[in-house]
């Protein structure tokens, strides 16, 4: 077992850091509001700190999972970030979803230090993170990685090296581009059933075990189909992936037209009150649109 910090308990981060504690590791959390990072302390026998940097000192290991970018960046540099705390030799592992540009640079910072840095995104969503059954995409050198994968273990289902620094966060853009694409079709087809007067859950019933299927298909129709959109991903925070996907497809010359267009849509339900919606609320847009 080993010392871990972890940093950021938002809805993804509070149950992941629960899992290490489970495992056996000894955790120290730090959250910005700090009321958050003393109730998990409580919750699980642990410690909390005032700073990333007291979060860090002595860990070999520290977990990130914050917002974005400028996030990231504050609890890892300054007198106070987390890298400030680190011995040579440890290892910051980073599952904030966040351009790969912040994680290049913050690699090279870490590297300059003496210390590891893997980029590891996560995918799953909430029940993912409570249920330790993430995926996780990770870049790194092998060595890092390698430290690293047992501890990501306690919450990862499928945890996997991609390449070298920036590759997890490519693959989470990837990742997010699929899920847009499959959410506004699953969208068009049931809005589309309910014009025609299909009971769509009975021909989600039959479809969703063939080509069509995914698991957006089998996990949200009924949700969609009953207007609850409660139930993971919010659509403010797939508009932050989408955006980091849609800026690094014009820097290396890759087209996006699907993304840009669901992009949009996603602003679109924004505009209608939706943003704390889940990513399945693309069909309250065709609703409205062919009420």
């Amino acid at each position: 077992m080993a010392k871990v910090a972890f940093l950021g308990l938002g809805v993804m981060g509070y149950p992941m850091a629960g899992h290490l504690a489970r495992a056996g590791h000894t955790v120290t959390v730090y959250n910005r509001t700090g009321a958050k990072a003393d109730r998990w302390a409580a919750e699980h026998g642990a410690a909390a700190a005032p700073t990333p940097r007291d979060a860090a000192r002595g860990a070999a290991f520290v977990m990130a999972c914050v917002g974005n970018d400028d996030d990231l960046a504050q609890v890892c540099r300054g007198a106070d970030g987390a890298f400030a705390g680190m011995d040579a030799g440890a290892v910051f592992v980073d599952h904030t979803t966040v351009s790969a540009a912040i994680t290049r640079a913050l690699d090279a910072e870490a590297r300059a230090a003496g210390i590891g840095f893997v980029d590891a995104p996560v995918s799953g969503g909430q029940a993912g993170a409570e249920n330790g059954v993430l995926s996780i995409m990770c870049g790194g050198t092998e060595g890092d990685y390698t430290r690293a994968e047992p501890v990501m273990q306690a919450y990862g289902r499928t945890v996997k090296r991609l390449g070298e620094s920036g590759a997890g966060q490519i693959a989470k853009m990837m990742n997010q581009i699929c899920i847009a694409g499959l959410v506004q079709g699953l969208a068009e087809a049931l809005r589309f059933g309910e014009k025609a007067g299909m009971d769509g859950k009975a021909v989600i019933e039959v479809i969703q075990g063939g080509a069509a299927g995914s698991w957006q298909m089998v996990n949200r129709h009924a949700t969609m189909l009953d207007g609850k959109f409660d139930y993971g991903f919010a659509v403010d925070w797939m508009r932050k992936d989408l955006g980091i996907c849609l800026q690094t497809g014009n820097e290396i010359g890759a087209p996006l037209p699907m993304t840009a267009l669901v992009d949009q849509f996603y602003k679109d339900i924004q505009q209608m009150g939706g943003g704390r919606w889940d990513t399945s609320s693309l069909i309250e847009r065709l609703r409205r649109l062919s009420s």
